[in-house]
């Protein structure tokens, strides 16, 4: 008898249901191993910038200038793309857009895999989403694309990514930037 229940509506399960859970504070995920933030940071910047197409999706809560810290955020996410040679595609709103969406210049969270799949997207930064939709969002990309994930949260970070930071705030994107900076001088880029 094949297994029912909303673990096996998708072909791979989620991963709370493979035991892997939001890494603890001071610490990140990376697939399903507990790391120090730092070696997540780097291995993060290099499949940004080893994998094709990269991209970074900021959400609303970098997007819009509600706060200084939000746009400090913005500043630093636009800074974090050069460093990394990835375009960004924003999730500014949320709701379906149905009948169509274009992907070359938004992600539904509803389907994000499409705009993955439409850019050709191996690598993908999500940060500034509201929890709840980058959960939906990346257990359909886990689900149905072949793209690295990584989550830059400033709460407690997201299980269904393949990288998680939590607790990311101004400071942690510098450390970041800093990081990807120097991964991109080791790879000669």
């Amino acid at each position: 008898m094949a297994n029912i229940g909303p673990a096996h509506y998708s072909p791979y399960p989620v991963a709370t249901y493979e035991n892997i859970l939001t890494p603890p504070e001071g610490k990140a995920l990376l697939l399903t191993e507990l790391v120090d933030e730092e070696f997540a940071m780097r291995e993060a910047a290099k499949m940004m910038l080893t994998r094709e197409n990269a991209t970074i999706f900021p959400g609303p809560q970098v997007l819009y200038g509600w706060s200084e810290e939000a746009k400090q955020k913005a500043t630093l996410i636009k800074k974090m793309a050069e460093v990394l040679n990835a375009k960004m595609i924003p999730m500014y709103d949320y709701r379906p857009k149905y009948p169509k969406i274009d992907p070359e210049i938004e992600v539904n969270p509803n389907h994000p895999n499409l705009t993955i799949w439409h850019n050709n997207i191996k690598a993908a930064i999500v940060v500034g989403v509201h929890c709840h939709y980058a959960n939906v969002a990346l257990k359909i990309i886990r689900a149905e694309t072949d793209c690295y994930t990584i989550a830059i949260c400033s709460l407690c970070g997201h299980e269904d990514a393949m990288a998680t930071l939590r607790d990311q705030h101004v400071s942690e994107l510098e450390k970041f930037i800093e990081i990807a900076t120097q991964v991109k001088s080791e790879l000669g880029q």
